[in-house]
């Protein structure tokens, strides 16, 4: 029974952590805007739940927003502070060390944007195990923050992870893996930029109902594939992971919309942020698929993988169903 009790914790290690926080990346937000008369206006979101406030604190050397933030505003889920014309002095912003503090409390990241007098931005992704930075005015740096974030968001999003196993499953044979998997990319590529770019409006909460409903569906064709049926979702699941990859696109523009693009450099910070999921989805495919052959090679009962497969499914629709149910509710509490 060891390729069953593997298999299982494989889907117990995708599925029971998600029963918290599936597809919850909401990372702090520092905003640091430079301008040519030598102050600065700082913009720092830091998530929240309800009435409670994730305890945090930025700071920037020289105590520059050590005082009262001039406007504090409230999302949905975040806390918004604004501090207007900070003087920065002879020095500017150069040489200044930039920290969270709080930050290596928490399992929380915070997306770090600095738009310099001169045009030049620099970005970091600060972390708990390293919540500063100094910045260097010269650096030249590029948008890669963006990189780093999209990677952590597939590889925490454990519902779109859920989705990608159970293609996986779906797929018979190296080729109609590529397929499915390239289709699913394209399509949630394309609605991840029109969302991004505001080309396309949805709402947030309907779109993550409707995300868990794909994942249901792909559970329920998992068992009728095992049933030996022949329908067009186990012929062509290409088509499958096309339709509802529009859907998990819609969802991935979610985490930008909260952190929100720098406005002169939406291009790049897109590709970036669209590629670091990308290469977050595809480690986690090699990492399944690895296991999966590891799996292989091991000696077990004749009904083991039946049995395994069973379980595989009925586990992902499970949970599944009870997400679709949690944000059908948050929908029809909104509506």
């Amino acid at each position: 029974m060891h390729l069953l009790r593997a298999f299982l914790a494989l889907v117990a290690l995708l599925a029971g952590a998600a029963s918290a926080r599936a597809h919850e990346v909401r990372p702090a937000f520092l905003e640091i805007v430079a301008r040519p008369d030598g102050k600065a206006d700082v913009t720092w979101k830091q998530p929240s739940i309800g009435m409670l406030v994730v305890p945090l604190r930025p700071r920037i050397s020289g105590g520059l927003i050590d005082g009262r933030a001039h406007r504090v505003e409230t999302a949905t889920n975040f806390e918004i502070r604004h501090w207007d014309g900070v003087d920065l002095g002879p020095q500017g912003l150069d040489g200044r060390e930039v920290r969270v503090d709080g930050l290596d409390q928490t399992i929380t990241d915070t997306l770090l944007l600095i738009h310099l007098p001169d045009g030049d931005e620099e970005s970091r992704v600060l972390t708990p195990g390293e919540p500063a930075m100094t910045i260097d005015a010269h650096a030249g740096a590029a948008v890669p923050a963006y990189l780093v974030l999209g990677v952590e968001h597939i590889l925490t999003g454990v519902d779109h992870l859920l989705f990608v196993f159970g293609l996986l499953l779906l797929s018979s044979g190296w080729r109609q893996l590529l397929r499915t998997i390239t289709a699913f990319t394209v399509a949630h590529s394309i609605t991840l930029a029109l969302t991004a770019l505001k080309l396309m409006t949805l709402d947030p909460a309907l779109v993550e109902a409707m995300v868990a409903w794909s994942i249901l569906f792909l559970a329920v064709e998992l068992v009728r594939k095992q049933r030996g049926a022949d329908g067009l979702t186990q012929r062509q699941p290409w088509l499958v992971a096309f339709g509802f990859g529009l859907l998990h696109g819609a969802a991935f523009a979610g985490a930008l919309k909260q952190i929100g693009l720098p406005q002169g450099n939406i291009p790049a910070s897109l590709f970036l942020f669209n590629l670091g999921v990308e290469i977050g989805q595809l480690l986690f495919v090699a990492a399944v698929m690895a296991a999966l052959w590891g799996l292989k090679r091991l000696r077990w009962p004749a009904a083991t993988p039946r049995i395994a497969w069973t379980a595989a499914s009925y586990a992902i629709g499970s949970f599944s169903f009870f997400w679709f149910l949690e944000r059908l509710h948050a929908v029809i509490d909104f509506a």
